[in-house]
This record gives structure tokens, sequence and C-alpha cells, in this order.
């Protein structure tokens, strides 16, 4: 099963549970079929956003300097000017 048909499967899924609850197929109390089942769409979109912002950020956090990859990158900066002139194409 690729990764779309998970995705997919878990989606149909979820929002198959979540019509049962909101249509009373499946019981609850009536404070939770009432204040709870019709807002939960909201609360997961909201708490999923948060989820990404953490993630966005701890990875902002955590993201290291990294000086090899620096020197390499500068070096092949330095190879295409040198192609580029020897084409006769003047980059400064």
């Amino acid at each position: 099963m690729t990764r779309a048909q998970q995705t997919i499967s878990l989606g149909l899924l979820a929002s198959s549970l979540y019509l049962a609850c909101f249509l009373h197929i499946i019981p609850f109390t009536k404070t939770i079929q009432e204040e709870v089942i019709p807002v939960f769409p909201f609360w997961a979109l909201v708490s999923f956003g948060s989820y990404l912002l953490f993630k966005l950020g701890w990875g902002v956090f955590t993201f290291n300097d990294v000086p090899e990859a620096h020197k390499e990158l500068m070096g092949e900066i330095e190879m295409a000017r040198k192609e580029l002139k020897s084409m006769g194409i003047d980059c400064e």
C-alpha cells in the first residue's frame, strides 16, 4: 500500500467515525453530543496547525551550521565562475 493510499484510508476512516458520531449513530452523553462533537473538526485543525508550527520552530531552532557544506558550496561557485569565464562571460 502506498503512502497516498494509507493517507486516504486514514482520512476516510476518521471522517466516517466523525460522521457516525455527528449523526448520533454512535451514542454519547448529551453533553458530548451537543458540545464536543460539533467543534471537533475545528479543534483537530487548530491542533494540527499547532503541531506543524512547533515542528517548523523546532527545525529552525535545531538547525546546525555546517562549515563543510559552506566550503563545498563556495568551491562550486568558484568552479562555475571559472567555467563562465572560459566561455567569455564576465560574472563579478
